[in-house]
Formats: C-alpha cells, structure tokens, sequence
C-alpha cells in the first residue's frame, strides 16, 4: 500500500474478528519487519510467538495485573509511570488500585489478551543495545533506539496485510514474572507486546497534533517551524 497513506491511518487496533491468522502470515510479517534499522545493525531484538493456551493465559493475566496499576494513574489524573513522577504521586497511584481493579471490562483489550489472533512478545539483548545515555543519571530511553523501529515495523508490515494491530509496553510492568513464563535468560528483556489480527473497524486518517505545535527553529523555545522557515 502507499507508504503516506500507512504512516497517517495506521493506528492502535485493539479489537479484531475472530478470524484467525496463519503462521505463515506472522512470518511474512516479521520477514518485512526484521530490515528495521539498529545500533551498528546489531537487530537486538527477538520475538516470541505464543501459542501455547496456558502462556497465552499467563501473559494476559500477568499483564491484566499491571494494567490496573496503569488505570490506577489515571484515575488519580497523572501520566502512567512518568519518570518524573514524584513519591506522592505513586502512592496516589496505588491507592486507585482496588478502585481500577472494580473497572474491568469483559470485552476489554486488557481483560482478553490471551485471545488475540496474534500473540507476539518482543525482546531486547542487553548486550546488544548502545545506551548512550546510560551514565546521564536519568530516566533511559536511548536504547529503545535500536529496538522500537522494529515493533514499528511489525505493525506497518500487518497493516500492508489488512491486519491490525498494537504495541504496548504495559507488561513490562511484570517483566520478573515474564521471565519465568517464556524461560528468559538474564540478558534479555521484555520491550513490547504486539497483539496483531483482522481489524473489527476499518483504518482512518488519525488525528495528530500539527508540526507547529511540537518543531521550533534553533532552540527548544524558538519560533515554530513551518514550510517557509
């Protein structure tokens, strides 16, 4: 499909029909997906496909649990996780739980993971990543670098297909229980969910922020850059 049309209506889908989707076309999506460019084309990821009913379970249960964290921010009007959130605001957080937990949804995205036509989970190499904020003494985010234009990738390669799909990183959240579920060795670890299948809705242009609300010229507060700039 045209790339400009891909890259303005290929948004999150979290519903899908119940038609299945093939291994075989899994494949041709992560054979697409897998030219995403890496730090020095280390390509530190690798992707777990589940299959299995009881893992499938596990995952969704697991991230059903740290999803009710994420509506535990919500609820008490703060960013999920922000990296600049203070003691305060995570103990507001965690005081919403029991109240996001009463909020379940049974035809949730959340609370139906494990029934996804598609169920992938990708990993990150430790030993592969160029982290070069590391020694910053802040929040890390350079890393992911070399990893997310992968899972891009994974959801524009579906979308080429008539598939949809979404990434999501709520599950990170309970990456130690992860580990034991799909037998990660120490050196990896949980970047994204991906659920992927036939879309209930068709695709729409998404609406998005204009580029003069987030580029400036020569300076964080500089004048909006436009097309005469």
């Amino acid at each position: 499909m045209d790339l400009l049309e891909a890259l303005r209506t290929t948004g999150s889908v979290r519903h899908f029909t119940d038609q299945p989707v093939s291994d075989q076309l899994v494949f041709e999506v992560l054979d697409d997906a897998r030219f995403a460019p890496s730090g020095g084309n280390r390509q530190a990821w690798s992707v777990i496909v589940v299959h299995d009913h009881a893992r499938r379970h596990e995952v969704g249960a697991l991230y059903l649990d740290a999803w009710h964290d994420y509506v535990g921010h919500v609820l008490a009007g703060l960013v999920p996780f922000s990296p600049l959130a203070s003691q305060t605001d995570r103990d507001l957080a965690s005081s919403k739980r029991d109240e996001a937990i009463g909020l379940v949804q049974p035809e949730g995205f959340p609370e139906n993971l494990a029934h996804v036509p598609a169920l992938l989970v990708v990993c990150a190499n430790l030993r592969y990543l160029a982290a070069t904020d590391r020694d910053l003494g802040r929040y890390q985010i350079a890393g992911g670098a070399s990893i997310y234009p992968f899972v891009w990738s994974i959801v524009l390669a579906a979308r080429a297909r008539g598939l949809g799909g979404v990434m999501t990183t709520v599950a990170t959240r309970k990456e130690t229980e992860l580990r034991a579920v799909l037998d990660l060795p120490d050196h990896v670890v949980v970047a994204a969910v991906v659920a992927l299948g036939y879309p209930q809705t068709v695709h729409t242009k998404l609406r998005r922020n204009s580029v003069a609300d987030f580029a400036t010229v020569d300076s964080f507060d500089g004048p909006a850059f436009s097309a005469s700039s």
